[in-house]
């Protein structure tokens, strides 16, 4: 790298000098720069746009699924039993009587110090589960660990655990893997030939053993009392499809019958229809703070206008109207301000909650079509923008983006041209600088050697 000397020979400032230069020389890229610190906030708003509109789009399109505002609420006339309803369910109400509630098999063996051998190898066991499918277990070992062990890692339909029984010795617990009357299974001392020839030990014909707690299923009657009894089964405490779309859990046996009623939910639809709203004006109130224009200043500190990031930007704007008309536009010739949908001046919307209640309890069909056919076509609009492949916005991304490359690369030319061209301006003033150091000193020569002629005298 060359090094300027400054004003060595001259007294000139060139570093300031090759500096102003280089102002200069600069412009271009200082113009590349800005154009590219520009193009980052445009895309980085983009994104941001984006961001919001699959966001629009993700919650239009649930809303608009099949049966997505078939909402319903159940309710129960006793504390210990409850319902839950899927959107298959319909209006309704039945009365059941709870009788039984479901159990999981638990066993205890008899008290034990180490598992017994046969032949001089740890006893093998088998458990039998309801359906009568055999499980043999080989323990590595006489250690009752050894036989938790074997017997939890076999899935043989219950798990083990041993517990302390004093003196020394443990009983082993087993419990179903299940519960209900499916869960039921027996456990033997040999081998499942041996079980099958009936030769096999039942741990629980021991005395001191015991079924703790036996396997059953829970059990409810619907119309109880009358000639259309009829009784539900479960392996758990909750009866699925008591009614379309409406599961019923217990906690305890009723004494008599329980009350459910299933009804519209009228305020969670509400709620879907009010953050569709909210979700479009989410999205145009974003469209306007980017777009709208504001007082600045000039240079000499005059007031001009300003314009916003996304002013003027036709693809967002496009963008925005699609959006809004979707959701402004009658569907089936009613305006969507009789579901409580209204357009204000500032171009977004508000819903009013009360409106949109009273329309679904009027009409709940009608109202909730209204609602799907409006998500849908919010959906189709905020994809149309959104869509990673054909979205306009998206496509406007990838062009910004492309742009933003093509910049960088030109402003790293221009870093190597500016640098070359500082080196030479470097160069020339400090050969300069050399050139007229020299030239100072054959005129400090001269003048030493002029000043050394001798003097001639006039005579008078």
């Amino acid at each position: 790298m060359t090094t300027a000397i400054d004003g060595l020979a001259s007294g000139l400032n060139t570093t300031a000098i090759i500096n102003s230069l280089m102002s200069v020389e600069a412009l271009p890229q200082t113009q590349l720069k800005t154009k590219l610190a520009s193009n980052q906030t445009l895309i980085s708003t983009l994104q941001s746009l984006n961001t919001k509109l699959t966001s629009l789009k993700d919650l239009s399109l649930a809303g608009s699924a099949t049966g997505a505002l078939n909402l319903f609420t159940a309710t129960s006339s006793a504390a210990s039993v409850t319902a839950k309803t899927t959107t298959a369910a319909t209006a309704g109400s039945v009365d059941l009587t709870v009788t039984q509630l479901a159990q999981t098999q638990v066993n205890v063996t008899a008290a034990m110090a180490s598992w017994p051998t046969d032949g001089g190898a740890p006893a093998k066991l088998t458990i039998v589960d309801s359906t009568g499918k055999t499980t043999e277990i080989a323990p590595a070992g006489t250690s009752l660990d050894d036989v938790v062990s074997a017997i939890n890692a076999a899935s043989g339909g219950a798990q083990a655990v041993k517990v302390p029984a004093g003196n020394g010795t443990y009983r082993l617990q087993l419990t179903a893997s299940q519960s209900g009357a499916a869960g039921a299974f027996t456990v033997y001392q040999g081998t499942a030939a041996h079980v099958a020839g009936g030769t096999a030990i039942d741990l629980m014909a021991d005395p001191t053993a015991a079924v703790v707690r036996t396997a059953q299923d829970a059990k409810a009657t619907l119309y109880a009392g009358t000639a259309a009894a009829q009784v539900l089964t479960s392996g758990s405490n909750t009866f699925a499809d008591v009614l379309p779309g409406v599961s019923v859990t217990a906690t305890a046996v009723t004494a008599g019958p329980v009350t459910i009623t299933v009804a519209s939910d009228v305020p969670g639809i509400t709620k879907k229809a009010e953050d569709l709203v909210t979700s479009v004006n989410d999205v145009l109130s974003f469209v306007s703070m980017y777009s709208a224009v504001s007082k600045g200043t000039n240079s000499s500190g005059a007031s001009v206008p300003k314009a916003g990031i996304l002013t003027g930007n036709s693809t967002v704007r496009a963008v925005n109207d699609q959006v809004l008309a979707a959701l402004s536009r009658p569907i089936d010739g009613k305006s969507p301000a009789e579901y409580g949908i209204n357009i204000t001046k500032d171009g977004n919307f508000t819903f009013d909650s009360a409106k949109f209640s009273a329309a679904l309890t009027a009409d709940p069909a009608a109202a909730q079509s209204a609602v799907q056919a409006l998500a849908a076509r919010v959906a189709d609009a905020a994809n149309a923008g959104a869509d990673p492949y054909t979205g306009s916005v998206s496509s406007l991304i990838k062009g910004r983006e492309s742009e933003t490359r093509d910049l960088g690369n030109r402003i790293a030319d221009w870093d190597q041209r500016l640098a070359t061209r500082r080196a030479t301006l470097q160069a020339v003033y400090t050969n300069m600088e050399v050139l007229l150091g020299g030239l100072q000193s054959q005129s400090a020569w001269l003048s030493g050697q002029i000043s050394s002629l001798p003097q001639q005298s006039t005579g008078e």
